[in-house]
Parts: structure tokens; C-alpha cells; sequence
């Protein structure tokens, strides 16, 4: 089976909690607004354009996995789709479950990353509330950066294995491998400040990211770097230890 996922070209985004699924699993899949020969604006056009013909359950936003026949919206939902379609991972439900918990966890605390540069409006641009990104840049620093990782490191340590749940790599490894590369990108002096609080995180982030099909999309044109765009972004003024 190959599927369609549909994301903003140019930048990794909410997208790439889904590639790294894809890639790891070895699942095929492409990506319509990246194709061959297509500019980053023509891309942009084109997922706008497909949301937009969507009349038959209609997704509010991407990142959107399609097959022949089911079109799937949300991360936590379509990594919870690909879990179960390919075996992913534990096969006990109630395990399943909670890690789907963990993912929408992920998912509050990546829509405050973005939050964080873009307090007052996302339809404004980072400099015109830059002031009030400064202040919650602070506070994120602070409270929330500890706060989820306190959580997730729990959760991971209660396994007591190698990994987030059970004896494998799974969908919420690879979330929280982003999720925390994503953070070291964004704020490097406060997770390099924190980063001894969290020794189960760090270790399931190298260990996902040393998977040898990980390593080598990592390698290729096919991952897209952090930047000024997107969730994770590196403005210098931001971060603190």
C-alpha cells in the first residue's frame, strides 16, 4: 500500500511526526506538493487547492494521509491509523491507547511551541509581536519546557525498557524524538541547561534517530531542515539557559 501525505512544502513542520513514521516502517508514500520540477509556492497552491476540493469529509488542515479510498487528518490520528494498519510498535490496546494519550500531549505542546513566536496572531508576522513573543518565550522556557518533560520522561522511565512502551520502536518515539530535536533547535541554552533532567527522552531520540532507515533519510534531500518557517523556529533572542 502507498499512501498521499499532503504537508506545506519547504519546511518539516507538523509533517515530519508522520514521515518519521513512514520512513522508519518503510512504507511507501509521496508527496504531491513536493513533486519533481514543482516550485515551493506551486506546492503551496497545490495543498491549498486540494483542501479546498474536499467536499466529502473535509480536513481542516494538513498534514493529511490519503489512500485510495480514506482521506486522514490530524498527527496524533493518522500515527494512530499507520499503528494499526502496519503493526507498529506494541500490539496490546490498552498500550496503544496510551500512547495515542502521549501523542495529543505532544500535540497541546507543539501548538504552545508555535505560540511561542507567534503569541498574538499567526496570521501577523514574527516581527510585528516580537515584544510579546520575548515574553512568552520566557515563560515557556520556564514552566512549560519542564512541565511537559517532566511528563513524558515519567512516562517513558515507567516502561522501564529501551524505549517509550513496550520492547520496540513506535509511533511515540518517533514523535518524541522530534518533539525534543525541535526544542534543542529552538531554545539550544535552555535544553542544554535541562537536558540532565531528561536522560530516557535524550536516549529514546538517539536511538530512534541511529535506526538505520532513520539515519539515512536523515542524510537525504527528502528531510527538510529547521528555519525561520514552521514550528520549530531559531530566533536567538528567544532562548535563554
Amino acid at each position: 500500500m502507498s499512501y498521499d501525505l499532503w504537508y506545506w512544502p519547504g519546511l518539516p513542520g507538523r509533517g515530519e511526526f508522520v514521515r518519521l513514521v513512514l520512513e522508519a516502517a518503510d512504507i511507501a508514500y509521496a508527496e504531491p506538493a513536493r513533486a519533481s520540477g514543482l516550485s515551493t509556492d506551486d506546492g503551496m497552491t497545490k495543498v491549498a487547492e486540494h483542501l479546498a476540493a474536499m467536499k466529502s469529509r473535509p480536513a481542516f488542515a494538513v498534514p493529511l494521509l490519503e489512500t485510495a479510498g480514506e482521506s486522514i487528518a490530524q498527527t496524533p490520528n493518522i500515527i494512530a491509523f499507520l499503528t494499526e494498519e502496519h503493526d507498529i510498535g506494541t500490539n496490546d490496546a490498552a498500550a496503544r491507547r496510551y500512547m495515542n494519550q502521549l501523542q495529543l500531549d505532544i500535540a497541546d505542546m507543539t501548538e504552545e511551541v508555535h505560540g511561542v513566536h507567534h503569541p498574538i496572531a499567526t496570521s501577523l508576522y514574527y516581527e510585528d509581536q516580537k515584544d510579546a513573543a520575548m515574553q512568552a518565550a520566557e515563560d515557556f522556557r520556564e514552566n512549560r519546557i519542564p512541565k511537559y518533560c517532566d511528563h513524558f520522561e515519567a512516562a517513558v522511565q515507567a516502561n522501564g525498557g529501551d524505549w517509550a512502551i513496550g520492547d520496540t520502536w513506535s509511533g511515540l518515539d518517533a514523535s518524541l524524538a522530534y518533539l525534543l530535536d525541535g526544542l534543542h533547535f529552538m531554545f539550544p541554552q535552555r535544553m542544554a541547561a535541562l537536558a540532565g533532567d531528561y536522560p530516557k527522552l535524550h536516549a529514546i531520540r538517539d536511538a530512534f534517530f541511529a535506526l538505520p532507515r532513520i539515519a539515512e533519510y536523515r542524510k537525504s534531500d527528502r528531510c527538510q531542515p529547521f528555519g525561520k518557517e514552521g514550528i520549530f523556529r531559531n530566533y536567538p533572542e528567544l532562548d535563554a539557559a
